[in-house]
């Protein structure tokens, strides 16, 4: 066995159906007494739920948080925050909404706890990514991992069957990455396996039956180990991709990680075998890459990056981009392939 360190920074995790009805007991346990709770403007009504479950403890509901947190949005959140005088956040929602309070965070070390309502696994990260001018600028500091979060599965019975889907393939590809991580280990290996299997068990059966709470609690349970993987090990290409587009073209989060990482593992593939044989056992299929398409195609998830309103004439400044600060990868990131990639990817071509 290869030498490797494994180091834990935990957040305290509540997990089952109406956890939620636990959060001013996590509160007094964080001694938080005034808290913002932080959404979108969709899930107004979630963010005055939560509102009422916490009662005197809550300063506010500030539900403005949208995709790859914009830093006017960020500014605005951290300001009525200071302006309300709260000494922590609730964060309801996906991954733009604990993005937010990530940036609340980064800037006043104010604490999180975090309620997920999508898979993307944020909540387990000390990643954080604002966008400014059109670029996203990502980083890492555990100033703005959340330090509880409560797993409610009932919180993403409101979640589109589509969304799910694609929160579903972005957890994975989390999981999946991590697998050829250049700073992994055995024990982030055997979660991601794990995530990736529940999750690959988990969204069919959701999308047959959308209502199935032991189906989300199977997806919540792989969307936790995913994103525990994915806040502990270094992504490669595929995130990088995916930061780019999404921050420089405001693409959906969700769908373009559905749609790009069948073509990141392909790219990777040659340069990474034994991760690529461990995803397909975890998927059940003989190939990981081929794998994860056949499974978004069952899923009717977007395949094509044009699909989802990706302009052709970007690619090459994307593919400048991915090039110009690329992530850690066991295949050299090349403008060329990497082109080529991205070109594939806005046609839904088949792998190559």
């Amino acid at each position: 066995m290869q030498p490797f360190v494994h180091e834990t920074h935990g957040a305290r995790v509540v997990f089952g159906g109406g956890a939620r009805q636990f959060l001013p007991r996590e509160l007094e346990q964080l001694g938080m007494h005034r808290v913002l709770v932080l959404t979108t403007p969709e899930q107004v009504e979630l963010g005055q739920q939560i509102a009422g479950i916490l009662e005197e403890r809550c300063v506010g509901v500030y539900a403005k948080a949208v995709m790859h947190v914009p830093a006017d949005v960020a500014r605005s959140a951290i300001d009525t925050a200071r302006t309300l005088g709260a000494d922590g956040c609730v964060a309801a929602g996906g991954g733009s909404t604990i993005g937010l309070a990530k940036a609340i965070a980064l800037e006043s070390d104010l604490p999180i706890i975090a309620l997920p309502t999508t898979y993307a696994g944020s909540e387990m990260t000390p990643l954080y990514g604002i966008t400014d001018a059109g670029l996203k600028k990502a980083g890492r500091d555990w100033r703005v991992m959340p330090r509880g979060v409560i797993y409610d599965p009932e919180l993403t019975l409101t979640l589109p069957v589509a969304l799910s889907m694609t929160s579903g393939m972005n957890a994975i590809a989390h999981a999946a990455e991590a697998l050829y991580a250049r700073d992994g280990n055995p024990i982030y290996s055997l979660m991601a396996e794990e995530g990736i299997r529940a999750l690959a068990g988990a969204l069919p059966r959701l999308r047959r039956a959308s209502a199935d709470i032991d189906a989300r609690s199977d997806a919540l349970y792989g969307a936790w180990l995913c994103g525990t993987v994915l806040g502990n090990v270094q992504m490669g290409v595929h995130h990088k991709l995916c930061h780019t587009l999404g921050g420089s073209f405001n693409l959906p989060h969700a769908e373009v990680h559905t749609v790009i990482l069948p073509y990141a593992l392909a790219y990777n593939a040659d340069a990474a075998p034994q991760a690529m044989v461990r995803i397909a056992k975890a998927l059940g299929r003989e190939s990981g890459p081929a794998g994860l398409r056949e499974l978004g195609e069952s899923l009717a998830a977007p395949r094509s990056l044009r699909e989802i309103g990706m302009p052709a004439d970007g690619l090459d400044r994307a593919a400048d981009l991915v090039v110009e600060t690329p992530y850690p990868n066991p295949r050299r990131i090349e403008r060329g392939p990497i082109l080529e990639l991205l070109q594939r990817a806005y046609e839904g071509a088949e792998l190559a």
